[in-house]
């Protein structure tokens, strides 16, 4: 909280026991139960004698004609590229995707979207994109960051194999462990793999932050019914999901394992949609829901 506010006033609100609290004017109570006033802190030996300089010039108010303001971005830019929203659901089930990647054991958000130097480029989806799932570990080979490509059959890396999958329109399916997603809240963990074609993560369990970051960029998160169902996802698996058109809040969905030799498996997939996220899913992403109601009401 200190970005919200300096340390002295978040100690007077912690103290207060409510954001309301004004320390210039509310009183506390003591232990003897008299009403005090706390005394305001003096001046801190670090604060400049004269004063900070006058930044005015630099905070740039609101246009009051935003439709009219176009953004100008350097085509060539290779750290800020615009955002284009994701498209609306097609409203068809999703059948036999091809499985990206089966993770094993703990998958955090730095498993899905490395940090470091990677972080320079959070401004370029397409740029940032390129670091999906490197530190992901296979749970079929224990490779780190390596999976099979159903369209050539070879190991290659997540991010080379999720972009041929989208040169060729193909919509992929990543499968879980447990606490799926944990860690930071970073938003590129569900943005880059929803901008690569990223369809449905199916885990045995999720962190709760990143499951509603999932939600918000229309990426359908599912878990497990029965958490051992996870073991017979079979690395060629195509995944269909199936009876979408039909997604409502407590029913489970239905999920067929097309497995290479020709056998299936039927599994049972449940969800924490709401009905509003529900509408998320399938208008694309939160986002769209927003850009809609906006359109509306002008």
């Amino acid at each position: 909280m200190a970005f919200m506010g300096s340390p002295e006033l978040i100690v007077a609100l912690a103290l207060g026991g409510r954001l309301s609290f004004n320390p210039l004017k509310d009183t506390l109570k003591g232990s003897d139960g008299k009403e005090f006033k706390l005394e305001p802190p003096k001046k801190a030996a670090e604060v400049p004698s004269k004063g900070f300089s006058n930044v005015g010039q630099i905070y740039v108010p609101p246009a009051a004609n935003p439709d009219e303001i176009q953004v100008v971005i350097n085509p060539a830019s290779g750290r800020l590229q615009k955002l284009e929203p994701f498209l609306k659901w097609d409203g068809k089930d999703f059948v036999e995707l091809p499985l990206l990647l089966k993770a094993k054991g703990k998958c955090t958000t730095d498993h899905i979207s490395p940090a470091g130097a990677w972080l320079s480029l959070r401004g370029h989806i397409d740029k940032i994109s390129d670091n999906i799932f490197l530190g992901a570990v296979n749970a079929f080979t224990d490779d780190v960051g390596k999976g099979k490509n159903q369209l050539n059959r070879n190991t290659e890396s997540f991010p080379v194999i999720a972009r041929q999958y989208k040169e060729k329109g193909l919509k992929w399916i990543v499968i879980g462990d447990n606490n799926y997603g944990e860690g930071s809240s970073r938003e590129h963990a569900a943005m880059s793999p929803r901008y690569l074609g990223c369809a449905a993560v199916i885990a045995r369990s999720f962190a709760r932050i990143h499951e509603t970051n999932l939600k918000k960029q229309g990426v359908l998160a599912l878990t497990f019914v029965n958490p051992s169902d996870y073991d017979k996802v079979q690395e060629s698996d195509k995944i269909s999901i199936l009876d979408l058109s039909n997604m409502q809040p407590g029913k489970n969905i239905r999920c067929i394992l097309n497995h290479k030799d020709g056998t299936k498996d039927e599994i049972a997939l449940k969800h924490s949609y709401n009905d509003f996220q529900i509408k998320w899913f399938q208008a694309g992403s939160a986002l769209n829901i927003m850009r809609e109601r906006e359109a509306q009401a002008n």
